[in-house]
């Protein structure tokens, strides 16, 4: 699963720069949410790649705390920007999907990380 979740962040870093490069091109005047956008969107699969080198299981938890941190601010950022309505509705729904998913997975593993460290001590 870790794999498939290194893969499916970078896959949704790779979309956020995308929507990012686009907002650019359009010559829409967003440059910070653009900016923040694009960094928090592609902090989280940065993190979760650093969590699988970690060197303790705190150092894990630490970074899928910050991927975690990240995820909520992308989806946040994402929501701002169908609010106002930049783009059509539909163009931000899957990646609006994806971020409250990846929320969802990193929640959870943070949680079962939590709980497995508190039974080994």
């Amino acid at each position: 699963m870790k794999n498939d979740l290194c893969e499916r962040t970078f896959n949704f870093s790779v979309r956020v720069y995308n929507l990012c490069k686009e907002l650019n091109k359009n010559g829409i005047n967003e440059a910070i949410i653009t900016r923040q956008l694009l960094r928090s969107g592609t902090s989280i699969g940065a993190n979760v790649e650093e969590a699988q080198a970690g060197q303790s299981r705190a150092d894990f938890l630490s970074k899928y705390n910050i991927a975690l941190k990240e995820a909520r601010e992308t989806h946040y950022w994402l929501k701002l920007l169908n609010a106002v309505s930049i783009f059509a509705e539909d163009k931000l729904e899957s990646l609006l999907n994806e971020s409250n998913e990846l929320v969802a997975i990193l929640t959870t593993v943070v949680k079962n990380t939590r709980n497995n460290t508190k039974v080994r001590k």
